[in-house]
């Protein structure tokens, strides 16, 4: 029997692309994910840009750090990390932070229906460390700050609207985030080896001015139910977010996250984990753990960025390990969808899909030079599966 059984849909206007899938009800959790063959075959030898890809698809640069972006005569910020992309139309237009202390921000790259790059542009600046963030349903991304007591930024993919500052999603060591339009909330990940994994509850959904910040909390298991509380001091100061209740869960290190389809899954880096919440029945379990796959060499480590597709595959992307974005099936299978070779100093960034699925956006933050100013932003282009 399949862990989970996997629901299909489309995520909330900013992309095509969707993840889902709910927990098999009953006593016991099942094992999470292990090797085998993947969808698309194995790897081909690397292309013209070191990048090893099954049969059918194809890679290009879009963009290089501290270069013009081709087309147009916007310069590339250095340290590309985490993404997402937005429907524009007939094209769509890629974001990306830039994971710069003090300057940070974030950038934006405008693709026509055909895949043509149409103009580069700045959508935040002068903030510190932007890692990673999250598409909202109305069409706005959020970018973290990786620092001690870092915020969150609210930013316009079309570069119209300045960026605002929502100090109400709390001040810590942000991650990731993931929008949830059911219950209304976005889930947030912190980078602390002694972090947590918390949801932010809007006074009004699509206004993040006002809310309430939440702590998930639960057993120290791998496995079972969880509960949300009020953090009372979302300021973190003087005692931070994740020492302010008792009983808060903690996780080592996190990273990634994704919703989709009343389930949201995040990743763990200092024990190269991922997590998955079952929203309707508020339990959780690992869908992946490297030290519990027994059929050879986990192929996947350093778990960092994650995102969907519609077929219900998860693409997790490495920091670090080989440099490769994996997938993980709905019949809990796991293998490689590609690997960068040449960058073993780089880690890989920004995973998303264009809002028709068949591009594959992301970045490898440092490139062949090990350095921030070696960013290098790819897109992949071949037969994605639309279904599983």
């Amino acid at each position: 029997m399949e862990r989970r059984n996997f629901l299909r849909g489309a995520v909330f206007g900013t992309s095509a692309a969707a993840f889902g899938g709910t927990l098999m009800h009953g006593a016991a959790y099942a094992a999470p994910a292990q090797n085998g063959a993947g969808p698309y075959g194995g790897l081909l030898a690397a292309d013209a840009n070191g990048i090893m890809l099954p049969s059918g698809f194809t890679s290009r640069v879009i963009a290089r750090s501290g270069q013009t972006v081709p087309g147009t005569s916007y310069t590339w910020h250095s340290a590309p990390d985490g993404g997402a992309c937005f429907a524009d139309g007939t094209g769509w237009i890629y974001v990306s932070n830039s994971e710069i202390s003090s300057t940070g921000g974030a950038s934006a790259v405008r693709f026509s229906s055909s895949g043509t790059v149409t103009g580069a542009y700045r959508i935040l600046s002068n903030t510190n460390r932007n890692c990673a963030g999250g598409a909202t349903p109305w069409n706005t991304w959020l970018s973290c700050e990786e620092v001690s007591r870092g915020y969150v930024y609210e930013t316009d993919p079309w570069g119209v609207k300045p960026a605002v500052r929502r100090d109400a999603m709390g001040r810590f060591n942000h991650e990731a985030a993931a929008a949830d339009p059911v219950r209304k909330v976005i889930y947030l990940t912190e980078d602390e080896s002694d972090g947590c994994f918390y949801r932010f509850v809007p006074t009004t959904w699509g206004d993040l001015s006002s809310g309430t910040l939440q702590v998930l909390k639960a057993g120290t298991g791998t496995s079972g139910p969880f509960t949300w509380v009020n953090v009372p001091d979302p300021d973190g100061s003087p005692t931070s977010t994740r020492d302010q209740v008792s009983g808060a869960k903690i996780f080592n290190g996190g990273e990634g996250c994704h919703y989709a389809n009343d389930t949201v899954w995040f990743t763990t880096k200092g024990d190269n984990r991922v997590w998955q919440l079952d929203l309707l029945n508020s339990t959780y379990e690992l869908a992946y753990d490297d030290s519990l796959v027994t059929n050879g060499t986990a192929p996947l480590t350093g778990v960092d960025n994650v995102t969907g597709s519609s077929s219900g595959d998860l693409f997790v992307a490495e920091d670090g390990g080989t440099m490769e974005i994996c997938v993980i099936t709905p019949d809990d299978i796991i293998a490689p969808f590609l690997r960068i070779t040449g960058q073993s100093s780089s880690e890989i960034c920004g995973p998303a899909f264009s809002p028709d699925g068949k591009r594959l956006y992301f970045s490898s933050q440092r490139g062949t030079s090990g350095s921030s100013s070696g960013g290098i932003t790819y897109e992949v282009t071949g037969p994605f599966r639309t279904t599983a």
